[in-house]
């Protein structure tokens, strides 16, 4: 029998960072509540943060707003072409351990991206996110409060990838950045929210 999915809610349009940060707070405080694990899908207006090991030192050269935000990870970069996912669960369910939760986020990634035929691999030793050769797909940074996982994901879809030579992309200076378009793949927003719909469903733990 299939696990049951989180109920998934797209954004329209482009989403201010703090509105979403607002509403998927109010997605923890329900989990919390005991009510329905969510995930939602987003693109934000440009915008980088800064994550709880991050140091807003490598920014430089941007008018682009900074802001600093409660998820693990260095500095990353959301904006239009960029598929936010933020998958608001309860961490019992999927195996209370936190780095096996994000091997578990890179695993759901590489499968989504495969169906486009691509060929990620995920990140060794402390670099987080999937990647091609040396350039990165996309990005994980996960926070749990008493017992909820939240934030999630940002997968690099057809994005300007100009913006990444402002900043030291999660913290990683000798590596680059890539996104499907820059692989040769043209599948729009909708096809890559159906391909993660479609692995998280094949991938979800019971």
């Amino acid at each position: 029998m299939q696990a049951p999915l989180p109920e998934i809610v797209t954004w329209p349009g482009l989403t201010p960072y703090a509105e979403g940060v607002r509403r998927m707070e109010e997605a923890v405080a329900g989990v919390l509540a005991g009510g329905a694990e969510r995930i939602f899908l987003c693109e934000h207006e440009p915008v980088l943060t800064v994550g709880s090991s991050g140091n807003a030192a490598d920014v430089f050269g941007t008018d682009i707003p900074v802001v600093e935000t409660g998820r693990g990870g260095k500095v990353t970069y959301h904006g239009p072409g960029q598929r936010v996912v933020y998958l608001v669960v309860d961490l019992a369910r999927w195996g209370k351990d936190v780095r096996a939760y994000v091997r578990w986020l890179e695993a759901w990634l590489m499968a989504s991206v495969a169906e486009f035929g691509v060929q990620a691999a995920a990140g060794s030793g402390d670099e987080i996110g999937i990647w091609v050769g040396n350039e990165k797909l996309a990005a994980i940074g996960v926070r749990v409060r008493k017992g909820v996982a939240f934030h999630g994901i940002a997968l690099n879809v057809e994005n300007d990838l100009a913006v990444y030579k402002t900043f030291v992309p999660c913290g990683i200076k000798d590596k680059g950045v890539t996104s499907l378009r820059a692989l040769g793949v043209k599948a729009d927003m909708a096809a890559v929210d159906a391909a993660l719909v479609r692995q998280l469903a094949r991938l979800i733990p019971a």
